[in-house]
């Protein structure tokens, strides 16, 4: 592990505030674990995203690979610190653009989107310290599984919705950009180990070729990654998977690539 202040990528092991298994990375990594209060799924998510917006604002961090959605508000209140304004690109097979008044289930996971233009639940945004950002601002890429009014509440945004191929050839906002990659925006096919699959999504080539043209642009501030499911069947399929479709990302920071193993002496 590398001293948390010098660390380029952080890994952020927490589901709705509650700690999760954190999957084998292949790159050097820093995980932040802070201890979190003993009360509602708000209050530890806004202690989760204070702590992500330090980092991001020291400089510490420009890839941040986390555990749900929610975890990105501390991403882009730690941009804001840093003076940055960005856009944010959102690749996601869901909208996450719930808000109390059109959420069939009550997941915060489901609201994050919605939460960073100032809608709906509040609590998470005041304790990371984020100033919401306009629906103009936003790409949302995929979003093909949306709920009962969050499509409406999409469609009425502001929020420009794309499909994934559509990033190969839509004019990119100038100034800088904010990439998050939930990896369930993948067809389950190729990335089984998700926890809410939504069928019919975009193939990882075709997802990797959008990340590719993001990363090209030299504009990328920061990007985040939503976690796959370490203990799902088809964990190591989805890893490797994942592995790939971020690497564009990674160089695009400056992260560099793992170091191969020493090689073996020669047999005498």
């Amino acid at each position: 592990m590398s001293d948390p202040a010098g660390a380029r990528v952080l890994v952020v092991p927490f589901r709705v505030g509650q700690p999760m298994p954190a999957p084998r990375l292949d790159v050097e990594c820093e995980e932040l674990r802070p201890p979190l209060p003993d009360g509602t799924a708000q209050e530890r998510l806004g202690v989760l995203c204070g702590a992500i917006a330090g980092h991001v604002a020291a400089g510490a961090a420009r890839a941040v690979y986390v555990g749900d959605c929610v975890l990105t508000l501390g991403v882009l209140s730690g941009l804001q610190r840093r003076g940055l304004e960005p856009n944010l690109i959102w690749l996601d097979a869901h909208a996450d653009f719930n808000t109390w008044e059109t959420t069939p289930s009550g997941f915060l996971g489901g609201m994050p989107l919605a939460m960073a233009v100032g809608l709906g639940e509040q609590t998470i945004v005041r304790a990371a310290g984020l100033r919401p950002i306009s629906a103009g601002r936003i790409v949302l890429a995929d979003g093909r599984e949306l709920d009962p009014g969050e499509d409406l509440a999409v469609a009425g945004s502001g929020v420009h919705r794309v499909g994934v191929e559509r990033l190969l050839a839509v004019p990119l906002p100038p100034g800088p950009l904010y990439v998050h990659l939930d990896v369930d925006v993948v067809d389950p096919a190729e990335m089984p180990a998700v926890s809410y699959r939504a069928p019919g999504g975009p193939s990882a080539a075709a997802v990797r070729g959008a990340v590719a043209r993001l990363a090209s642009t030299g504009q990328i501030a920061a990007f985040s990654v939503t976690l796959w499911e370490p203990e799902l069947p088809g964990a190591e399929r989805s890893g490797a998977a994942a592995a790939a479709l971020t690497r564009p990302l990674l160089d695009a920071v400056g992260v560099p690539r793992a170091s191969p193993p020493p090689a073996r002496p020669a047999a005498p």
